[in-house]
């Protein structure tokens, strides 16, 4: 700790594939990356988590609509803040169109810079020095049953597996776009956007306008919305149709 150092013989992992249950298994997409990393690597970690934590909650960077990886948050709560919404826009006739989002390969493309230039606003030097070690000059290989592939160097993204991970993916999410008309539940790497109005219209413009923020964050900081697994939802109990607005832009 002292030495802001994380040595290189724990920043090697072997990755293992693990099937996602009801998927094809010969597409790639199908499988879920899992890092097998250092014992002594993660007793480190652990270690790390417990002196930047306290910094990172004293300073509130995590937000509030964030319940992934939290103590004291689970995704039954971030359901029921959702359906209160709901239930409430229906007590008041009042449209209530959502967006489900799905971000792609979200641990994997973490880009190291943007997360470097967010931990330096508010880590002090040792600690943000001890985490740049931490990402630097990584390597992995695949394991598939009894083989193992060479060794490969890592770019971008923080390792599925690694205790420090989570916490590092809610910093780099921690200024995701929000707006005062609107609802954001987040778990993880899943966003769900809610408003409400008693016009559609303005309804939906209000949802699109938080959608467009969220497409120029994604694109600063190379994040990816997945199209296929993000979707509008239109939560009403009148007749009219609601306007559907546009996830591909994300």
């Amino acid at each position: 700790l002292r030495l802001s150092y994380f040595p290189l013989t724990w920043k090697f992992s072997i990755v293992i594939l693990i099937h996602k249950p009801h998927k094809p298994k010969n597409l790639t997409s199908s499988y879920k990356p899992i890092s097998l990393l250092p014992t002594l690597g993660k007793i480190f970690e652990k270690i790390i988590l417990k002196r930047i934590r306290p910094i990172i909650k004293s300073q509130n960077i995590i937000p509030h609509s964030q319940f992934g990886f939290r103590t004291s948050h689970s995704t039954i709560h971030q359901i029921h803040r959702l359906t209160d919404k709901i239930a409430s826009s229906f007590e008041n006739k009042k449209y209530c169109p959502g967006v489900f989002l799905d971000v792609a390969q979200a641990f994997d493309r973490v880009w190291h810079d943007g997360l470097l230039y967010k931990l330096k606003k508010f880590l002090p030097a040792p600690y943000y020095l001890l985490i740049r070690s931490y990402l630097q000059n990584r390597t992995f290989s695949v394991r598939q049953g009894t083989s193992t592939s060479l060794y490969f160097p890592i770019f971008a993204g923080v390792p599925q597996g690694s205790d420090l991970s989570p916490d590092l993916f809610n910093i780099y999410t921690s200024d995701f776009p929000t707006t005062n008309n609107t609802t954001i539940a987040t778990y993880a790497d899943d966003t769900a956007i809610l408003t409400s109005d008693t016009d559609p219209e303005i309804a939906f413009s209000a949802l699109q306008n938080h959608l467009d923020l969220i497409s120029i964050w994604a694109t600063t900081w190379r994040v990816k919305i997945n199209p296929e697994k993000s979707f509008h939802v239109p939560f009403t109990l009148r007749k009219k149709k609601l306007p559907t607005p546009s996830t591909t832009r994300c």
